[in-house]
């Protein structure tokens, strides 16, 4: 800071102010010398939290593991393509259908029967890739050390391509990059 000159001696007028130095206002507003505010969420209008316990931290970090998701994306995944594959199954016209006796014309019992067998498959499909999907997102996340969009692209890539990859090369390509393009337009509208 500069020093203040001496008031003169005469009593004519006082000289002006020195100028403001806009460089030192700027340290002291973005630089090395500003000094950071603690964040109250009370001050702003906020609900003050009270601190966790340890129960409560100890569920918190059993619910953001790989594993606690995993299991999440599995029974998610299950429910979600049961109710699909009855879905999809209720509105096939060839539910139930014999190729032996096309004139015959189902009984409700087989087509019940159908709809179970294929929400059942539709089911299994969509909890392993729901959990193979969750799996490998997290330890992309864990091994990235961040929680952006690429986690989802390199993780829905990982997944089709395992799963295209019991069909060959060519598939294991084509569904690593459709899975990797599905991610990325999910993850872009969901964030």
């Amino acid at each position: 800071m500069v020093a203040a000159p001496s008031p003169p001696a005469s009593g004519g007028p006082e000289p002006p102010p020195p100028p403001l130095q806009y460089s030192l206002l700027l340290q002291h507003l973005v630089g090395e010398q500003r000094r950071p505010r603690a964040w109250d969420p009370a001050a702003f209008g906020g609900i003050p939290s009270p601190p966790k316990s340890e129960e409560q931290k100890m569920v918190e970090r059993a619910m953001e593991s790989c594993a606690f998701k995993a299991v999440l994306a599995c029974v998610g995944g299950f429910v979600l393509g049961g109710a699909f594959g009855v879905f999809t199954a209720g509105i096939d016209t060839n539910v139930g259908f014999d190729p032996k006796d096309p004139y015959r014309t189902p009984t409700a019992k087989e087509v019940l029967k159908d709809m179970g067998q294929r929400g059942i498959s539709y089911a299994k499909n969509f909890a392993i890739v729901g959990a193979m999907f969750s799996c490998t997102e997290c330890v992309v996340e864990s091994y990235r050390g961040k929680s952006d969009w690429k986690n989802s692209v390199i993780s829905g890539c990982i997944t089709g391509g395992a799963i295209g990859f019991r069909a060959g090369l060519k598939a294991g390509v084509i569904g690593c990059g459709g899975f990797a393009a599905f991610s990325a337009a999910i993850d872009y509208y969901l964030r």
